[in-house]
């Protein structure tokens, strides 16, 4: 099976839940409606012709100037076809999406990764719960409004023995700044040419 073959079948047989599809660089792109993932999923993995029975990751995008903030993208392979497939969905900030790891369980640390980075929570999620920062953390590290610095530094405090956070603080002291247009040149490489 080819991928026109594949955008045929699932567009033929899932019809209602399927808003658009297309294949860009050798995958199929599904578009859909979040109520419409576990149906959707169900038939991709089950189906005797499609067999994408591995979920390859789970990511998101984060647009905070959109109403529905967040897109949520799925990347599914099928071995015995040697085919590609993601599926994408928009949610609201709010919006709580449904655990499919019922469907495939490797999507446990996936979603708590999400969870994690942009802090999309999930409906029925057997352990949701930071996985990559630390339980004190604050903030999702991957939303567009987390600053760059972050809140807080962790550092290990010698006089303590012990793990200590505290504020970021940015201290510029050793820098120097040229604030003059490179095409004009620095004072100093002008000197060093008139000499």
């Amino acid at each position: 099976m080819n991928l026109e073959d594949l955008e045929k079948l699932i567009n033929s047989e899932l019809t209602t839940k399927i808003n658009s599809s297309a294949i860009n660089h050798d995958e199929l792109k599904l578009k859909i409606d979040e109520e419409d993932l576990h149906s959707v999923l169900l038939f991709l993995k089950n189906d005797t012709r499609t067999k994408f029975r591995q979920l390859i990751d789970i990511t998101a995008v984060d647009y905070p100037e959109r109403d529905a903030r967040f897109k949520l993208i799925y990347f599914l392979l099928s071995h015995e076809n040697n085919l590609r497939l993601n599926i994408e969905f928009e949610i609201k900030e709010s919006y709580q999406v449904k655990s499919i790891t019922s469907i495939f369980p490797s999507s446990n640390w996936m979603e708590r990764e999400v969870f994690d980075m942009y802090g999309i929570h999930y409906k029925d999620h057997p352990d949701l719960r930071r996985i990559l920062t630390d339980y004190n953390f604050s903030g999702h590290p991957l939303r567009k409004d987390f600053p760059l610095t972050g809140h807080n530094e962790v550092r290990y405090n010698e006089e303590d023995k012990k793990v200590i956070y505290e504020p970021v603080k940015l201290e510029q002291n050793y820098r120097n700044f040229d604030y003059e247009s490179p095409w004009e040149g620095t004072k100093y490489i002008e000197e060093i040419t008139k000499k």
